[in-house]
């Protein structure tokens, strides 16, 4: 059970990082032409290889 509610955690943390990334789009391109580094990237991939692992069990 603990193992199903974290699995699902992190897909819905996946998910909503995924939207925060799209949301945050504009934000990233202004502040990448003032150069101040946006990491929301860093975010989604380890998210992405966390749940990654995850699923392969």
């Amino acid at each position: 059970m603990a193992s199903h509610l974290y699995r699902s955690t992190v897909f819905v943390l996946y998910q909503f990082s995924i939207v925060l990334g799209i949301v945050l789009w504009p934000v990233a391109l202004v502040a990448n032409r003032a150069g101040i580094p946006f990491p929301i990237d860093r975010l989604v991939d380890r998210l992405d290889s966390t749940y990654g692992r995850l699923s392969e069990d």
